[in-house]
């Protein structure tokens, strides 16, 4: 299994691969974002206490899920790294712009949310100081890998910076906080609504996936921009 992954992570093999899938993916996300969205603020209809605000869902529930996920998914490629010796820093690097612009919209989407129940657009609250603490551990990450040259620093920081998921995950449940409970989409989202939410959330999934592949070859053609097959491919690229 892993000779296949050496395999796989070759640079010039990933970057071929990354530039397959790059069109589907694209396309993907397009509609599904769309749909999501068109459906959730179009035609789902209004919450009998929030109101119209409530679609405001739509954007946040889906970046702040993404937000978390996309750090788990950096750890795990961390973890890999630094244990097995693969080159998944870049990996790791690629999808840590993306976490920090997902964190940044679930924290703005929620404080515009939370203004009219709140009365506030901040409040240190669990749930949202953890969140903001998860954008500085992305920017973190981003400073660390450009600033040294040995990448496994940036690795443990992502490493350590995993123990701030649950918090944000269980903050509402361990301490008395303004944030409602996570969501629970079976039971406490009228399904009008649940449909929309869903395909929004697949819409963030294959959004990410698609920024991630792409700042991945930048990062991989910038690694290996001395190396034959980059250079033949810069050459390819000047003659269109």
């Amino acid at each position: 299994m892993w000779k296949v992954l050496h395999q796989w992570a070759k640079p010039e093999r990933l970057y071929q691969i990354c530039g397959w899938c790059l069109p589907g993916l694209a396309l993907a996300a397009a509609i599904t974002l769309l749909l999501g969205w068109v459906w959730g603020f179009g035609f789902a209809p209004p919450d009998y206490q929030q109101g119209d605000s409530v679609r405001i869902m739509y954007l946040h529930v889906p970046a702040a899920m993404g937000s978390m996920g996309i750090y788990v998914v950096m750890a795990i490629a961390a973890l890999i790294g630094l244990v097995w010796q693969m080159k998944m820093a870049d990996l790791a690097a690629a999808m840590a712009p993306v976490g920090a612009v997902f964190t940044f919209i679930a924290l703005v989407t929620g404080s515009a949310w939370g203004k009219p129940m709140w009365g506030a657009w901040w409040v240190w609250d669990a749930r949202l100081t953890s969140e903001l603490v998860l954008l500085f551990l992305y920017l973190g990450v981003m400073a660390l890998y450009h600033a040294f040259d040995d990448r496994r620093t940036a690795g443990i920081l992502i490493l350590v910076g995993v123990v701030n998921i649950p918090i944000i995950h269980f903050s509402v449940q361990w301490w008395n906080t303004l944030h409602q409970g996570s969501t629970d989409m079976q039971q406490t989202i009228d399904p009008s609504m649940r449909t929309p939410l869903r395909w929004a959330i697949v819409g963030y999934l294959l959004l990410f996936i698609t920024v991630t592949l792409m700042r991945l070859r930048t990062l991989i053609l910038f690694q290996e921009r001395k190396r034959p097959w980059a250079i033949a491919l810069a050459h390819k690229e000047r003659r269109r």
